[in-house]
């Protein structure tokens, strides 16, 4: 299942390909993309497995960038 959110206060396009490369490595990410200029992610996972990548996915996200929020 692929999945679009959006992305609040995401600053730079460096900030999102960091962002990008952390959720592909995420276990349960087939693929992820983000997008500096839509302020956009994507990611492409099992349907079962949605929660919990998103749950995960928020984590990295905030770690990296706690500024930045996932709608």
């Amino acid at each position: 299942m692929k999945k679009t959110y959006r992305l609040e206060n995401l600053d730079c396009a460096n900030c999102a390909a960091k962002i990008e490369n952390a959720l592909k490595k995420l276990d349960g990410v087939s693929d992820a993309s983000v997008s500096f200029m839509t302020q956009r992610m994507t990611l492409e996972c099992d349907d079962s497995r949605l929660d919990d990548v998103l749950a995960k996915a928020k984590t990295v996200i905030r770690k990296l960038e706690p500024e930045v929020t996932v709608r």
